[in-house]
């Protein structure tokens, strides 16, 4: 299910927070997010990950039309990929996907160092700042600081 155009602007603001790492996408489906994310920071290194071959077939599509050489898609399942290297993950997931995230992010050792949920929380983790999105269902956006922030 695709997030709502108030959804996107509340996750673009949140990453403004996250310095200059790159940015992973987990259910990145037909590529609204990062799409837009490559666009804003063409020096950053997006990566999107969608099981599903419809949305993962448009947003490769549109990829190669706009020339977005920062962004790369893969069509895998995210909880087999290697997220060591990654500085940011962006979500949208169910409660139950949210919690083998969470288990993921503390057996593995990983550079992850910043979350953004929309809508569902991060079990075993505080938020570091929530945005209340003005929609009928007042839904969250969460960030997440994972690992202290160098200074």
């Amino acid at each position: 299910m695709p997030s709502s155009n108030k959804a996107y602007l509340a996750m673009m603001q949140l990453v403004d927070e996250t310095g200059t790492g790159n940015i992973v996408d987990l259910g990145s489906g037909w590529g609204n997010f990062v799409i837009r994310i490559a666009k804003k920071y063409p020096q950053r290194q997006i990566v999107g990950y969608e099981l599903s071959f419809l949305p993962w077939l448009m947003s490769t599509f549109l990829k190669k039309v706009l020339g977005l050489k920062n962004l790369t898609l893969h069509r895998q399942n995210f909880y087999q990929a290697d997220l060591s290297k990654t500085s940011v993950l962006v979500c949208y997931l169910f409660p139950e996907a949210m919690n083998k995230i969470s288990n993921k992010l503390l057996e593995e050792q990983s550079d992850v160092r910043f979350v953004i949920s929309n809508n569902f929380a991060l079990p075993a983790w505080q938020p570091f700042k929530k945005i209340q999105l003005n929609d009928f269902y007042k839904s969250p956006v969460y960030l997440y600081q994972i690992s202290k922030v160098d200074t």
